[in-house]
């Protein structure tokens, strides 16, 4: 996994999780708490409520990105850039200031003028927006997007979400974000939870990961909670998208947010990695699919998926025909089986005994298959067990 330096703010594995406050100056925008379009109340909102709380990086948003209103042209988003200007030149606080824009030209203008990176929503559908970035050596989020400057985000099924991401290559600085959030009438608030699911798949292109999941309609359906009684899940998320391999949470609740990622890195599993002549870096994965993800990447051998997940499951119940079947069909595969104590090569009739099957889930297949002969009960477990990989 890489690192990005954007602006002295390194941002990936090596470091903290960053919190990304948001400040939007387009008076069409949802959420009124970050709105503003007088520079001055808007410095005094960065410095009190953002870096104040502990934000690291500042994203300016200079429109809604609510689908009710017309896209902004880039010629209509610089007008509202000066805004924005003035806000950065105004605040007191330390942060890396972001601008939120799906244009190239505005890219160039604001980190031209003072900006130290990109909040791409469109994902580089804008094929000059990498160009700008790693011409300026600035840092760039890069939403997934389909090729369309009008539709950000709206990536329907959630399949397709991974080769969004890669819509138009990347920098030496691109930060991925799979975007959450209902940025299209046939998106559903199961798709986010399923993407939430799959957070880790994201992690394949070895680049950092943003996530923007602040009082999101996939989180507060879960709860039953409106906007207002939305945090506490936003910060149960917050928490669990750190742990799976989220560096960087966008968020309007900065404070609570920044406590909840720290929770999320301080209980993280610690992985195992070393980076001298011979470098190593345990991988976070659960499913083949998110192996398979690394092994694109590598170009290595894709069938290996199936083999480089090892899970362990309780069986009980089992019969001595049960028993029998597992016992030979486990000599066959690379699954170990471990009865329970007291249990000899057999058990007696109607008795049944239970075992720790430690297996792949290639292997998991293999012994359904050899056993479904032998015994149903087995077959229809091993079933469940070669399911649970999915």
């Amino acid at each position: 996994m890489r690192s990005v330096d954007a602006a002295g703010l390194g941002i990936g594995d090596d470091h903290p999780p960053r919190i990304m406050g948001v400040l939007n100056v387009s008076e069409e925008s949802p959420y009124d708490p970050s709105v503003y379009d007088d520079p001055g109340e808007a410095a005094q909102y960065v410095d009190e409520a953002l870096i104040g709380e502990g934000a690291d990086i500042v994203d300016v948003g200079l429109e809604s990105a609510n689908k009710r209103f017309e896209v902004l042209s880039a010629e209509e988003e610089l007008e509202r850039l000066d805004t924005a200007i003035e806000t950065m030149a105004s605040t007191s606080g330390d942060a890396v200031w972001s601008i939120e824009t799906r244009y190239h030209e505005v890219a160039a203008e604001a980190l031209d003028r003072g900006f130290d990176m990109v909040n791409d929503i469109c994902g580089f559908a804008d094929p000059e927006m990498p160009r700008v970035c790693a011409e300026r050596d600035a840092a760039v989020s890069k939403m997934a997007s389909p090729p369309d400057l009008e539709r950000p985000g709206a990536i329907e099924a959630v399949d397709d979400i991974y080769d969004a991401l890669s819509q138009n290559g990347f920098t030496d600085k691109t930060i991925l974000d799979p975007a959450f959030g209902g940025w299209s009438a046939d998106k559903t608030t199961e798709d986010d939870r399923e993407t939430f699911r799959r957070l880790r798949e994201f992690r394949g292109y070895g680049r950092p990961l943003l996530v923007s999941i602040n009082r999101k309609n996939f989180l507060r359906e879960v709860a039953g909670r409106d906007t207002e009684g939305a945090l506490p899940v936003s910060l149960a998320a917050t928490s669990m998208a750190v742990e799976r391999g989220a560096h960087v949470v966008r968020t309007h609740d900065v404070r609570e947010t920044r406590d909840a990622a720290l929770i999320g890195e301080e209980f993280a599993r610690d992985r195992a990695r070393r980076s001298d002549d011979v470098a190593v870096e345990e991988l976070d994965v659960t499913t083949p699919r998110e192996v398979d993800r690394h092994l694109d990447r590598l170009g290595a051998d894709p069938e290996m998926a199936d083999e480089a997940i090892l899970r362990s499951f309780e069986l009980s119940g089992l019969d001595p025909t049960a028993l029998g079947a597992l016992r030979a069909a486990v000599v066959e595969t690379n699954a170990v089986f471990a009865p329970a104590a007291g249990t000899g090569e057999s058990v007696e009739p109607g008795e049944t005994t239970a075992g720790l099957l430690v297996v792949t889930p290639a292997a998991a297949e293999s012994l359904e298959r050899r056993v479904s002969d032998e015994s149903a009960a087995l077959r229809d477990a091993l079933g469940v067990v070669a399911d649970g990989f999915r």
